[in-house]
C-alpha cells in the first residue's frame, strides 16, 4: 500500500470546513437546557415547574413523570455478569431523568425547552426542586467501609458487581512459596475525556421520520438504542454523526441527555437542540479509569515469576451497567508478556455518588498493564535486578507462539524478546546512567520508566463482531466508499480510501468516503477497540473483490465474451489478448441508466482479537525544590502487525501517549468527600497537557503479522495509552526512589511530588 504524506481530512479541518453537529443549521430549532442536581445524594421531595413553565419563550418542561406517562423507562446498556458465588449481576436501573433519588452532582432532573437559550436558562433557575440531601461516598474505600451510605438501596455494601477468574488458591500458594513476594497497592486516578467537541444533539422531524444529528462514535448503535427505548422501528430514525471532535469511548452507548432531547422533540413535534457546555461535560460525561489495585507477584531467587494475584476495586460511579465492564473485558492484560505460570484476579465494581465511569481510551488495558508493569519495576528495584533484564528473563519466547496464557488471553503471534531488544536499543536504555548523572549535576532527579505492554484489539476478546463496507460506482465514475467503522479524528477516511484505491488501482481522488449516516450506512460497528482496519478495512477489501467480480460479469456481457476471458487492471476491463476494453465508470453509468447501481459489498468478523504489543520507555526529570516533573524523552517500539500507513500509526501512538502522560502528570477528577461536590469542574481546575508539556515522541515498529484478518493488522488506536500510563508512572517512581520515596501514585503534580520528597527526606527539602 502506497504511503501518502498528510491526510485527506486535514484540508477541511485546518481550514475550518469540518462539519460538526453544532454546524448543522436549523433556525427553527428550540433550545434544551437541563436542570441538574446540586447535591450528590438525596431524595427529590418535590419538583415545582409551574412558574418556569409560564415564563416567556418556554415551550415545555420535561420531568421523569412525563417519561413515565409515556412509558419510557430506565435506559442503560444491559449488564449480565455471573459472580464467583453464582450471583447474576444486572444493571442498576438508570432513569433518563431522576425521579425520586439523585445519586451524583449534575444528575439530570428535568429538561427545559425554550425558544432561545437565554429563555431556557432563566427557566432552569425558576424550576424549584426540593431535595432531602444525604451523605455521599465518592471513593471505593469510603463506599466499601462498614456502614457506608448506600448509593442504591438494592446493592448492599455498594457492590455493583463482583467477578473473579483463575485458581486463587494456587496463585496465592505460588506467591507465598516464592523466594520473594512483591506487593503493591496503587490507585488509577479518574480522568475526564476532555473531547474538543462537547456532547450535543439536534433532533428534528422529517415527515414521518426523525433525523438525529449527534456527536456520537457509534451512530448505528445509537439508532438501535433510540428505537428500543421509544418503540419506533429503526427505519423511522435517521442518525447522522458528522465530524466528531474526539470521543475516546465516552460518546458511546445510550447517552442520557441525547435521549431525553429526542423525547422532547417528539413530544413537541418540533426540532430541539441541546449543546453541553464544558461544566456540564465535567459533571455528566462518563469518566474514565478510577480504580484501586492490589497486586502480589512471586519472584524466585533467579528472578523467575512464580505467581500473580490482582484485586481491583473499580469505581463505577452511580450506576452499574454494561458500560461498566472495561475493567473485566481487558483484565487479561495483567498477564503481560510473561510466562507467569499461575494468575488469579478479582474485580469488584463499587457504586459511588459520582458520575458514571465507562470506557476511556484503552478501556481497562492501561490499568491492566500498569498492574503488572509497575509491580515488575518494583520487583527489580527491591530485589536488585536490572529492570530490562528481569523482564527479559520472563518473556514468552517467540518459538512458543501461539501461547496459551494461564489467564484469559491466548496470543496468536508475536516476538516479545525482539520487541524488548529493539525497544531498549531505540531508547538507548544503556545510556541512561550517564543521562542521570548529567541531570543530577544540574540539581535534578532523573527517572527511567519501562513498560512492556500487550493488549487485545479488534475484540472484545471472545466477543468479536461484524463490520461492513460498500463500494458504489456512480454514473460519473466517482466512487463512494462506505464504512461501518467511525472516525473521530484518527484518519480513517485517509486509511480506508488509500486501502481501497490501491486494491482497485485507482486514484484516491476518485473516492468519497461516507460514514456515520444510518441512511447510507445502516450497519456498522462504530469506533472502539482499535478495530477499524481489522474489521472494517477487511470488509472493504472484501467489497473490492466483490465489486471486481460483479463488474467483470457486466463487462463480459457488454463485450459478449466469457467472464474467464476478461481481466481487470486500474479501472479497465479488457478481453485478454485484445484491445477491446470497457471502463469501470462506463459500467457504473450502464447500471445507473437501468435503475440499478454497481456496488461491491463486504462484511468481516474477526475470528478472534489480535494482540498488539510494545516496549515503551519514558524518562522524566524532577526539580526537587519545586516538585515540577518534566518528561525528558519518550520512545516506543510497537508490534502492530502490518503497518498500512506509518504516519497515521505513529500519530495514533503519539495521541495515546499524551493522554497517558497527561493522566500521570496532572489530570485528576476530584470530588469533595462527604458532600460529593465536583472540585474540578473546569479547565481552571482540571489540568490538561499542552504541547509544551511533551517531548518529541519517537516511535518505531517491529512487526509480526497476524493471520487473524486478511490485512494482517493488529490495531494501533489504544497502543500509546496502554504503554504510557505504566511507563510514565514507573519513570516518576524511579526518580523519586533516589530520594527514598518508596511508592508514589498518580498524578505527579508539583505539590504532590514535593510533599512526597519532604516526607521521605525532610532534611533534604
Amino acid at each position: 500500500m502506497a504511503q501518502r504524506s498528510g491526510r485527506i481530512e486535514d484540508a477541511r479541518f485546518i481550514t475550518g470546513h469540518g462539519r460538526y453537529t453544532a454546524d448543522v443549521a436549523d433556525p427553527s430549532a428550540l433550545t434544551a437546557v437541563f436542570v441538574r442536581s446540586p447535591v450528590a445524594a438525596g431524595r427529590i421531595e418535590a419538583i415545582d415547574t409551574e412558574a418556569a413553565a409560564a415564563m416567556p419563550g418556554v415551550r415545555a418542561i420535561v420531568t421523569a413523570a412525563a417519561l413515565a406517562e409515556a412509558g419510557v423507562g430506565p435506559v442503560q446498556a444491559p449488564l449480565n455478569l455471573t459472580g464467583p458465588d453464582g450471583t447474576v449481576w444486572t444493571a442498576v436501573n438508570r432513569p433518563l431523568l431522576a425521579s425520586d433519588v439523585v445519586r451524583y452532582v449534575g444528575e439530570p432532573v428535568a429538561l427545559v425547552v425554550a425558544e432561545t437559550r437565554a429563555a431556557a436558562l432563566d427557566a432552569v433557575e425558576a424550576v424549584d426542586v426540593t431535595y432531602a440531601d444525604a451523605s455521599a461516598v465518592t471513593t471505593v474505600t469510603d463506599a466499601l467501609a462498614p456502614g457506608a451510605p448506600l448509593v442504591s438501596a438494592d446493592r448492599p455494601g455498594n457492590v455493583g458487581f463482583a467477578w473473579a477468574h483463575g485458581d486463587r488458591t494456587a496463585a496465592d500458594a505460588a506467591v507465598a512459596a516464592a523466594a520473594h513476594q512483591v506487593r503493591l497497592t496503587t490507585n488509577v486516578s479518574r480522568v475526564n475525556a476532555g473531547a474538543m467537541e462537547p456532547r450535543n444533539v439536534l433532533v428534528r422531524p422529517d415527515g414521518e421520520r426523525w433525523e438525529v444529528y449527534v456527536s456520537h462514535q457509534a451512530p448505528q448503535a445509537f439508532r438501535g438504542a433510540l428505537s428500543g427505548a421509544f418503540g419506533l422501528p429503526a427505519e423511522a430514525i435517521r442518525v447522522v454523526a458528522g465530524d466528531v471532535g474526539g470521543s475516546f469511548g465516552m460518546k458511546m452507548g445510550p447517552l442520557r441527555e441525547e435521549m431525553v432531547t429526542f423525547f422532547a422533540a417528539r413530544s413537541l413535534g418540533a426540532a430541539v437542540r441541546w449543546i453541553s457546555d464544558r461544566t456540564e461535560d465535567f459533571l455528566s460525561d462518563e469518566a474514565g479509569r478510577d480504580m484501586l489495585m492490589h497486586i502480589a507477584l512471586g519472584v524466585d531467587a533467579d528472578g523467575t515469576f512464580t505467581g500473580l494475584t490482582v484485586d481491583i476495586e473499580a469505581n463505577l460511579g452511580a450506576y452499574a451497567t454494561g458500560r461498566s465492564q472495561p475493567p473485566i473485558f481487558n483484565v487479561g492484560g495483567i498477564a503481560g508478556v510473561y510466562r507467569t505460570p499461575v494468575i488469579a484476579a478479582t474485580v469488584t465494581g463499587v457504586l459511588t455518588n459520582t458520575a458514571p465511569v465507562s470506557a476511556y481510551r484503552g478501556a481497562g488495558r492501561p490499568e491492566a498493564t500498569l498492574a503488572i508493569e509497575r509491580t515488575v519495576d518494583k520487583a527489580a528495584r527491591d530485589l536488585g535486578f536490572d529492570p530490562v533484564e528481569l523482564r527479559r528473563r520472563n518473556l514468552i519466547p517467540a518459538d512458543q507462539m501461539p501461547w496459551e496464557s494461564p489467564f484469559i488471553f491466548n496470543y496468536d503471534c508475536g516476538d516479545f524478546p525482539k520487541v524488548l531488544a529493539e525497544g531498549a536499543a531505540f531508547a538507548d536504555v544503556a545510556g541512561f546512567p550517564e543521562r542521570r548523572r548529567q541531570s543530577e549535576a544540574n540539581g535534578k532527579l532523573r527517572g527511567l520508566g519501562i513498560a512492556m505492554c500487550v493488549e487485545a484489539a479488534g475484540g472484545p476478546y471472545k466477543r468479536t463482531s461484524m463490520d461492513y463496507s460498500d463500494i458504489i460506482v456512480g454514473e460519473d465514475g466517482r466512487i463512494v466508499l462506505t464504512g461501518g467503522a467511525f472516525s473521530a479524528g484518527q484518519g480513517l477516511e485517509t486509511a480506508m480510501i488509500d486501502l481501497v484505491s490501491d486494491a482497485l488501482g485507482l486514484s484516491p481522488e476518485q473516492f468519497r468516503y461516507v460514514q456515520g449516516d444510518t441512511d447510507e450506512v445502516p450497519q456498522g460497528k462504530g469506533m472502539g477497540g482499535s478495530s477499524a482496519m481489522i474489521s472494517c478495512g477487511s470488509a472493504a477489501m472484501e467489497a473490492a473483490r466483490d465489486l471486481i467480480a460483479k463488474a467483470t460479469a457486466k463487462a463480459a456481457d457488454r463485450m459478449e465474451v466469457s467472464e474467464a476471458d476478461v481481466e481487470y487492471s486500474e479501472g479497465t476491463f479488457r478481453v485478454v489478448g485484445t484491445d477491446r476494453v470497457v471502463g469501470l465508470a462506463e459500467l457504473g453509468a450502464d447500471a445507473a441508466a437501468s435503475g440499478e447501481r454497481l456496488a461491491g459489498n463486504g462484511a468481516f468478523k474477526p475470528e478472534e482479537a489480535t494482540f498488539p504489543n510494545g516496549f515503551h520507555v519514558c524518562e522524566v526529570e524532577i526539580d526537587p525544590d519545586t516538585g515540577a516533573t518534566t518528561v525528558a524523552s519518550y520512545a516506543a517500539v510497537e508490534d502492530i502487525g502490518r503497518v498500512l500507513n506509518e504516519q497515521l500509526a505513529s500519530g495514533q501512538i503519539h495521541g495515546g501517549v499524551v493522554q497517558g502522560l497527561g493522566q500521570i502528570l496532572q489530570e485528576d477528577v476530584v470530588y469533595s468527600p462527604g458532600d460529593g461536590q465536583l472540585l474540578s469542574a473546569s479547565f481552571m481546575d482540571y489540568s490538561m497537557p499542552r504541547a509544551d508539556d511533551m517531548p518529541t515522541i519517537r516511535t518505531a515498529f517491529s512487526n509480526v503479522e497476524t493471520l487473524l484478518n486478511p490485512l494482517r493488522v493488529k490495531g494501533v488506536g489504544e497502543a500509546g495509552s496502554v504503554g504510557a500510563v505504566a511507563a510514565g508512572l514507573n519513570a516518576v517512581n524511579d526518580a523519586l526512589a533516589t530520594r527514598g520515596v518508596a511508592s508514589f501514585d498518580m498524578p505527579a503534580t508539583p505539590v504532590r511530588v514535593w510533599e512526597a520528597l519532604r516526607k521521605a527526606s525532610p532534611e533534604a527539602v
